[in-house]
């Protein structure tokens, strides 16, 4: 039986990582894959969003936290491979998302995953990735 495979967008991790409202899903998700039930993905650019979206909001010293607990997380980094940009460039030039969420969304189709966030930009998209809605 194939796992399911999940893209956690940079969403889903903000929301675990300050407790917000979803990090309980979020949360489940990775248990579920530390026990090996599941595959999490995120691509490297989605997890940029997180940095810069962390220093801005909390400083370095916060930023070098969020990093290393991410470290410890049960995540599987993708970089951003010449295929995965083009993927991701030609969902941005189609869509009117960010070219991060893009990313989510070309590494999601890639992995025949699911994108897990509660960014509502996502919605414009529910046609091409399954959406986990936290």
């Amino acid at each position: 039986m194939k796992k399911l495979r999940y893209v956690f967008d940079s969403y889903a991790l903000l929301a675990y990582l300050g407790d917000e409202p979803g990090a309980d899903e979020v949360e489940a998700l990775l248990r579920r894959a530390e026990v090996g039930e599941t595959v999490i993905h995120l691509s490297l650019i989605n997890l940029g969003e997180i940095a810069y979206i962390t220093e801005r909001r909390y400083g370095t010293k916060r930023l070098r936290e969020v990093l290393s607990a991410l470290t410890q997380l049960p995540l599987q980094i993708l970089e951003a491979s010449w295929e995965r940009v083009i993927a991701a460039a030609h969902i941005k030039a189609c869509h009117a998302i960010s070219y991060a969420d893009a990313f989510a969304i070309a590494l999601a189709e890639e992995k025949e995953a699911l994108v897990v966030t509660g960014d509502p930009q996502f919605r414009k998209v529910e046609h091409l990735v399954q959406v986990v809605w936290l």
